[in-house]
């Protein structure tokens, strides 16, 4: 009889517990790791270029990691989460193949509207600024460009936004340090937060090394929305793929 009680009151906790428990730090996985369920494809981006084909890209679960590209020449796209968030912070772990444009998509909309964290990962790109995709370019800023290669990278202080003193916010960086900073070829992580309602304060960071922060002037976007990954149309990227593992989200929405 005891045996049977034990067994019955641990059926019952285990169906009380949530599927996903919070880390220490109030942390919750946002994917499994084998199979993309809680996340789904949209091809309404501008990213879903081709007339014959709205897959919105190739995006499958390899070796642990949400891996896309472009299934066509030219044609990429995004996946989202299908739960919607407000005021959180969401880690990624990235690998992708220099080349590739890809984003950390923000409160997105089903056709991509969001607060994107930049990942372009190719010449002239830039990590961990701010684009207001789909919201006419605005905010855009970034603290570099990369070079030919990814160790290679030129500060743009002047593309920074402004800190409480009014002058462009100071990343502490340089050419030199990024070589060692940045772990080229290997896994390195993506920090992101957004607060507040339709006029957020977003935070970005690289590594655990802040890179910057802003506060919207205007109402540009609903306050909820998906966490997304992109793939950017255009151009042939279809041997190319962008990597992402490890993601994770704390709510701060219920503070």
């Amino acid at each position: 009889m005891k045996t049977r009680t034990a067994f019955l009151l641990s059926l019952l906790l285990c169906q009380a517990l949530p599927s996903q428990a919070a880390d220490e730090s109030g942390f919750v996985s946002i994917f499994d790791g084998k199979t993309l369920k809680g996340w789904h494809v949209s091809a309404k981006s501008g990213h879903s270029r081709t007339s014959k084909n709205t897959s919105g890209g190739k995006w499958e679960v390899v070796d642990g990691a949400i891996t896309g590209s472009q299934d066509v020449p030219g044609n990429g796209g995004l996946i989202l989460t299908d739960e919607q968030y407000s005021e959180f912070e969401v880690i990624v772990e990235m690998k992708n193949d220099f080349g590739p444009d890809s984003g950390l998509f923000l409160r997105s909309t089903e056709d991509g509207k969001c607060y994107q964290g930049l990942i372009d990962f190719h010449k002239d790109g830039s990590l961990m600024g701010l684009y207001g995709e789909g919201l006419g370019g605005k905010p855009h800023f970034r603290f570099f460009n990369f070079g030919a290669t990814e160790s290679d990278i030129t500060l743009t202080p002047d593309r920074t936004p402004p800190g409480a003193d009014g002058k462009p916010q100071v990343v502490d960086m340089t050419p030199e340090k990024w070589k060692t900073f940045w772990k080229a070829g290997d896994w390195n992580e993506f920090k992101m937060r957004i607060t507040g309602g339709d006029k957020p304060t977003i935070t970005t960071w690289i590594n655990g090394l802040k890179i910057m922060e802003w506060t919207e002037t205007e109402a540009r976007l609903p306050a909820k929305g998906s966490i997304a990954l992109q793939v950017h149309g255009g151009g042939d990227w279809t041997k190319s793929f962008v990597r992402y593992r490890n993601i994770r989200v704390k709510d701060l929405s219920k503070k």
